[in-house]
């Protein structure tokens, strides 16, 4: 019978340390697994962001009224930008560091509700702003020019992603 034994005090089999161990060890295997889903899905999009080439892929069919924070990293420098749909059903594009307070280390964005929040001053900005509105305390706009949609993605070149790298030299540092 392997692992199972005759308890003294009573006929009842007794079962093994070993399959305790083993049923604790798949356990924790399974706990281990689902927390790097659930990390990898909030980190966001679908873990295939970057491209072979280096571009940020975007797929818009994961794009909703909440914001979805990209990681990317140009060199050493980590940086993220935010997509998310408007009221208006378009998607806006922005690096997740504010204009004014970038240099901080805290000017970067959280979303409450259907707004921005500054972690730096505080400043509150509407999610329909995204992208349309430049400069002061304002995440960082990823204009039309500066990304291609090919009817299922929005692609964001490497590139340019690269040359705004100083904009997240202080990033949440």
């Amino acid at each position: 019978m392997g692992n199972v034994r005759k308890n003294t005090r009573s006929s009842k089999p007794v079962r093994g340390k070993v399959s305790m161990r083993l049923y604790a060890a798949i356990a924790a295997v399974i706990v281990l697994i689902a927390g790097i889903l659930v990390i990898k899905g909030l980190a966001g999009g679908s873990g295939d962001t970057v491209t072979a080439g280096g571009d940020l892929l975007i797929k818009k069919s994961e794009i909703s009224e909440t914001a979805i924070f990209y990681p990317y990293q140009a060199g050493s420098t980590k940086m993220e930008v935010l997509a998310v749909k408007a009221s208006d059903g378009t998607i806006r594009t922005a690096f997740n560091t504010c204009q004014v307070c970038y240099n901080s280390g805290k000017g970067y964005y959280e979303q409450e509700g259907d707004t921005l929040v500054c972690q730096n001053c505080g400043n509150i900005f509407k999610l329909d702003q995204v992208e349309k509105i430049k400069g002061g305390c304002n995440p960082v706009p990823i204009l039309e020019d500066n990304k291609a949609d090919d009817g299922s993605n929005i692609v964001i070149a490497g590139d340019y992603l690269t040359q705004n790298k100083d904009l997240f030299g202080n990033w949440k540092k």
